[in-house]
């Protein structure tokens, strides 16, 4: 399977991709397919249910929340987290939501997301299941997903099996493994960057794929200056006090530049922010694999960063 950049790279909310953000997209694929069916008007009630380690860590991970900014219509890479975590109290307090943003419809968010700890269905650990209903009770449209990992959803067809589309978009320089990759490098001359730049051009303009990795790295960037200079203590019971900003703080005091290891000291400082803001729900980028090591209470899982910018810096200078 030939996957872009943008498929490895993903702009998105924490703290996890498998149990926030894939369940924001299930859901507002749920309620953009009741409007593609001409179902919403006629909707008056969605419940949704999740399984496995959805249910297991739902409230946690933020994937109650994420849900009810799905229904609404919310997409993780552009919803502002600070608003989207005003908008599900007002959701809970109001016991209603706006369906895709345009139908009102009653929502009790403890009743309606249904959190199934010691269930699971038979595909996929992270499944989800979304049942609509009408003014009578009558069902309108029943949706099951799965949460396979890095944010990606699987859905079904239409005789309700699971199906997964493998993007048929052929590539200039195809390869599977690293070594194939390197096979490529030799054979046409070509530099890494340069390969990886000509298949992206299989799926967009050089000025899209330009643009769009710029954005991603400025959304890396925001991330660690929000990071390095917030205060307080992360969501969940435990209390975690974020330590950014104190460490922000005593590297900008200390200017001796003699210390070899100052450079693997702001590192740690990025890391730490990044890590923080993911915990909290800020805004990231994700990349496939995440770690399970956890600073709060709702397991935030590390981001890999290192790999995403090295590749990044990497296609920018190779000719973008």
């Amino acid at each position: 399977m030939t996957i872009s950049a943008f498929d490895l790279f993903k702009v998105g909310i924490g703290p996890s991709s498998s149990h926030t953000v894939a369940p924001m997209r299930a859901a507002r694929s749920f309620a953009a397919r009741l409007e593609q069916e001409g179902l919403l008007a006629s909707t008056t009630r969605v419940r949704a249910e999740l399984f496995g380690s959805l249910g297991a860590t739902g409230h946690g991970h933020g994937s109650v929340g994420a849900v009810a900014l799905g229904l609404e219509g919310e997409q993780p890479d552009v919803v502002d987290p600070a608003a989207g975590q005003a908008r599900v109290l007002a959701i809970r307090d109001e016991d209603a939501l706006l369906l895709m943003g345009k139908q009102r419809i009653t929502f009790r968010i403890d009743d309606d997301i249904v959190l199934h700890r010691r269930k699971r269905l038979p595909l996929h650990p992270n499944g989800m299941l979304f049942r609509a209903a009408g003014v009578d009770g009558s069902a309108l449209l029943t949706r099951t997903y799965y949460s396979v990992g890095g944010g990606f959803v699987l859905s079904q067809d239409e005789a309700g099996n699971p199906a997964l589309a493998e993007d048929p978009t052929p590539v200039r320089y195809p390869f599977r493994t690293g070594a194939e990759l390197l096979a490529r490098t030799r054979e046409t001359g070509l530099s890494i960057s340069e390969i990886m730049l000509a298949n992206e051009l299989a799926w967009r303009s050089a000025e899209q794929v330009h643009s769009g990795l710029l954005h991603i790295w400025s959304v890396m960037q925001d991330c660690v200056r929000r990071g390095s200079h917030a205060t307080g203590v992360l969501p969940g019971g435990l209390k975690v006090r974020r330590r950014a900003a104190a460490l922000r703080e005593s590297l900008e005091a200390n200017s001796d530049s003699r210390d070899a290891l100052r450079a693997m000291e702001w590192v740690t400082l990025y890391a730490l922010a990044v890590n923080e803001e993911n915990a909290a729900g800020g805004r990231v980028v994700t990349a496939l694999f995440r770690g399970s090591e956890s600073v709060s209470e709702c397991a935030p899982e590390p981001v890999i960063r290192v790999p995403a910018e090295a590749f990044l810096l990497t296609v920018h200078n190779g000719g973008l």
